[in-house]
């Protein structure tokens, strides 16, 4: 496995998403079972979730409709994103070390970049380089 020149430097995990294909019928459980909170964002049917209580408000979270990440496999279980410094390093990185680029960089407006990458395991990961003056 060939290595990187990226210096990979600890990152946590600041967004999860659910995919769902009933997206008010998961709102409904979450908010039953965990008593989470949700406000539309977005394009239809996506949820930005509070998981926590206002001076506490946990790890930021989406519910959305089900969608297609590895080609051919529809996403289940939660999707996870975790926060870089650069999200360019970070796709190099990834395919040094073997993974695959799932979704190129992506910016998505006032949030910042985005790419999905799958692991040597098969698993869908996130990378944001968050930025509130992405455009």
């Amino acid at each position: 496995m060939a290595r990187c020149q990226h210096e990979a430097v600890p990152t946590n995990l600041s967004h999860f998403a659910i995919n769902a294909d009933d997206v008010p019928a998961s709102r409904a459980f979450y908010e039953t079972v965990f008593g989470w909170r949700f406000t539309a964002w977005g394009p239809p049917g996506f949820y930005q979730i509070q998981t926590g209580p206002d001076d506490e408000p946990g790890v930021q979270g989406a519910l959305q409709q089900r969608r297609t990440l590895l080609p051919g496999q529809v996403t289940t279980g939660l999707e996870c994103t975790f926060a870089v410094e650069d999200v360019d390093a970070v796709a190099r990185a990834v395919r040094a070390a073997g993974g695959t680029i799932l979704m190129d960089r992506f910016t998505i407006s006032g949030v910042g970049h985005l790419i999905f990458f799958g692991d040597p395991a098969g698993n869908a990961v996130g990378a944001m380089q968050y930025d509130p003056e992405a455009e």
